[in-house]
């Protein structure tokens, strides 16, 4: 590969940003339902020019053993918080320093809050545009955020112009570490198999070839070929 090759970009959109790293993330010690809220987290990283999707694949192996109830709350005075990240990601703290800053201006009209003892706290910075969509204004000063009520408008262009540009234009990623990126995700599917055919999507169909689940009338898809007779025999032409 050329040098020209090997500095390759792709312009990759929100949707496959999110697949990609919904999977990867289900492949942590993340709570099912925690993974959803930083889901988009490594794309507004990569976006602002922070560890993006590089991080992601460096950090991956220590997510697997992630706690976010680990995070706790050290001091509280007035509208000042200080929070024990306990060696947790950034990136995993984000979401309650969000809601704790929204707690705090609706209290007192504004929040401070401190956090100690997280990993890659320059990802932070990421706080600024995210906190948009929760009615906040946001301040990043190293491990110190800062945040004051900020109108809700229903615009994305306006409440979150940092998602509202990736939702236009994406966002620009080395061709190498996204497909090792494609592949890490990989990870999270099934085998690929005639069972694991019949059971993907929003319904299943049995050996027979019938269909339990979903039986649009516009759906044109040809489940015969599901069926394991078919499927033996497609295998058996293959080998032969």
């Amino acid at each position: 590969m050329t040098k020209l090759q090997s500095k390759a970009t792709m312009r990759v959109m929100p949707r496959e940003m999110r697949l990609m790293s919904e999977r990867i993330l289900s492949l942590s010690s993340l709570p099912k339902g925690f993974f959803l809220t930083v889901g988009d987290l490594p794309m507004y990283s990569q976006k602002l020019g922070l560890g993006g999707f590089r991080l992601f694949e460096e950090r991956f192996k220590s997510f697997r053993s992630a706690d976010p109830s680990r995070i706790s709350i050290t001091a509280e005075q007035g509208n000042r918080i200080a929070l024990d990240a306990a060696g947790e990601h950034a990136w995993f703290v984000l979401p309650a320093a969000i809601d704790l800053l929204g707690e705090l201006t609706a209290r007192f009209g504004s929040g401070e809050l401190t956090i100690a003892g997280a990993v890659d706290a320059a990802e932070f910075a990421i706080a600024a545009d995210f906190g948009g969509r929760s009615g906040l204004s946001v301040t990043v000063v190293d491990n110190v955020l800062t945040a004051v009520p900020a109108q809700v408008t229903g615009d994305v262009s306006k409440d979150d112009r940092l998602l509202w540009s990736v939702l236009q234009d994406g966002v620009e990623i080395d061709a190498d570490l996204w497909w090792r990126i494609y592949h890490l995700a990989k990870q999270a599917l099934a085998t690929d198999s005639v069972v694991s055919r019949r059971h993907a999507g929003p319904m299943i169909v049995n050996e027979d070839g019938t269909v339990i689940g979903r039986k649009d009338n516009d759906d044109e898809t040809d489940v015969s070929f599901l069926s394991s007779n078919i499927s033996e025999r497609m295998i058996e032409s293959a080998r032969s």
